[in-house]
């Protein structure tokens, strides 16, 4: 679908993981997590990351993010780094604050606009998130876990970024505010021009979301492609036990 178009975040041979110790002057223990990752996000693209948990997903994320360093291969991004949602949008919102608050925040340590210019954009995008203005006063035990999550969107949103990562985002919801989140996620693909690597065990979900998809087991990629190549004609073994659970 986007193959003619440029990347926007490239992850090439990437291998890593964590170091743990190293206390009194000892050698600090390295845990590799990620073997030899490689994949790209074209613009415009929605890409589904599915394997079990453990399976080294959200260190990638990480990694993506630029909270952890590859010890091998390199992550070259080709916009500004990525923004990440949570799986738990209430752990991810200040309890102590309102929502106004934690849209506004992002703009207010950005400093690049005045106090109108960021009330004016916090109201746009909750517009865009198709939450009523009078939640602004709210804070996020007075919300339900769709609106939980559309504010995190928000809030991830407001500083415009042009790639998403979405770790996860719906599976703390139930059936069919999962559906309302999914469609809002096409929706402001479409309007603003985003990228999204979007990270699940739920294939489900994925088949509904994404345009292509990899699949990862113990921090490799062992298969990737559209997701008419991967649901319909999968070469591993692996991905076939994937698919056969979710069905």
């Amino acid at each position: 679908m986007n193959e003619e178009k440029p990347p926007i975040l490239e992850v090439r041979h990437v291998s890593g993981g964590y170091r743990t110790g190293g206390l009194l002057g000892r050698r600090k223990n390295y845990r590799e997590i990620l073997h030899d990752v490689d994949f790209t996000v074209r613009h415009g693209e929605i890409v589904g990351l599915v394997g079990e948990s453990g399976t080294g997903k959200s260190t990638l994320a990480r990694m993506i993010l630029g909270l952890l360093q590859p010890e091998q291969g390199e992550i070259v991004h080709h916009s500004p780094r990525p923004q990440i949602v949570f799986q738990d949008p209430y752990s991810s919102l200040n309890p102590a604050y309102t929502v106004a608050w934690s849209l506004e925040e992002p703009l207010r340590i950005y400093g690049k606009y005045d106090a109108a210019e960021r009330k004016r954009r916090v109201r746009e995008m909750l517009r865009r998130v198709e939450l009523p203005e009078e939640l602004l006063n709210a804070k996020p035990e007075e919300l339900s876990g769709g609106q939980r999550q559309r504010v995190s969107i928000a809030a991830a949103l407001i500083r415009r970024p042009r790639f998403l990562i979405a770790d996860e985002p719906v599976s703390a919801l139930d059936v069919t505010i999962q559906a309302q989140i999914l469609e809002l996620l096409a929706e402001l693909r479409r309007e603003l021009d985003l990228s999204y690597l979007f990270i699940s065990h739920d294939l489900n979900v994925v088949y509904q979301l994404c345009d292509r998809v990899l699949v990862m087991k113990a921090g490799r990629i062992v298969e990737q492609g559209s997701i008419e190549e991967v649901f319909d004609r999968p070469r591993e073994e692996y991905t076939r036990q994937l698919l056969a659970a979710a069905d």
